[in-house]
């Protein structure tokens, strides 16, 4: 029996986190272009290129998605969250032309993640930042899962080389679909086994009624 010692955790959906999954861990270290709207005293030792004390008002610096969050608050200006590049009008227009020739990874690799996340921010172009993602992930949703039917026994680096995070984790489903039915075709996978997740859902129910 094939026995994992760390089960995936999914990311979360939307504006929602899953704090166990390491791909929400990862996203929530993206840099944020921010802009400070008052002053913050005594951390001025985390600007590397000042010497002052204090950060003062109107300072523009990067922050993690983590921190510009836990900073932000609408009714109290403490920072404003500039867009990145990638979400801004320009790229937006590149989207709605031909998502697929856009390399993803590149310009991320968390483009629909930090996308949802940029929501929690009030931004004007909100909408359109959501309708963009949305698009894109549509646009691009039917190649990525032809490709990953399509590519059997062969070299997957170029395709998913442009891929999301997001849409890296969908290949691999498309490859593991793929593969199984393979296997079925030729005869190899005639026994049928209980998938590991349910194996483990009754360990834990065993656990359950013998506490």
């Amino acid at each position: 029996m094939d026995v994992q010692s760390y089960m995936p955790v999914p990311p979360g959906v939307g504006m929602e986190e899953n704090f166990l999954s390491l791909d929400d861990i990862l996203l929530s270290q993206e840099r944020l272009p921010c802009r400070t709207e008052t002053t913050f005293p005594r951390l001025g030792f985390l600007e590397k290129s000042s010497d002052t004390r204090d950060i003062p008002e109107g300072s523009k610096m990067e922050m993690p998605l983590w921190l510009a969050k836990g900073l932000y608050e609408r009714k109290r200006r403490v920072l404003s969250v500039e867009l990145p590049k990638v979400y801004r009008e320009g790229w937006r227009t590149v989207f709605s032309a031909d998502p697929t020739v856009v390399d993803l990874h590149k310009m991320g690799p968390y483009y629909y993640g930090l996308g949802s996340q940029l929501l929690h921010f009030q931004n004007p172009e909100n909408p359109e930042i959501a309708q963009a993602v949305l698009q894109t992930f549509i646009g691009r949703f039917r190649r990525t899962m032809d490709s990953a039917q399509n590519a059997y026994n062969e070299d997957t680096s170029a395709l998913v080389e442009p891929l999301d995070s997001l849409e890296r984790a969908l290949f691999r489903v498309g490859q593991g679909g793929l593969n199984a039915f393979q296997r079925w075709e030729t005869g190899s996978a005639s026994r049928l086994t209980a998938s590991s997740l349910v194996l483990n859902y009754r360990k834990r129910k065993i656990t359950d009624l013998q506490d």
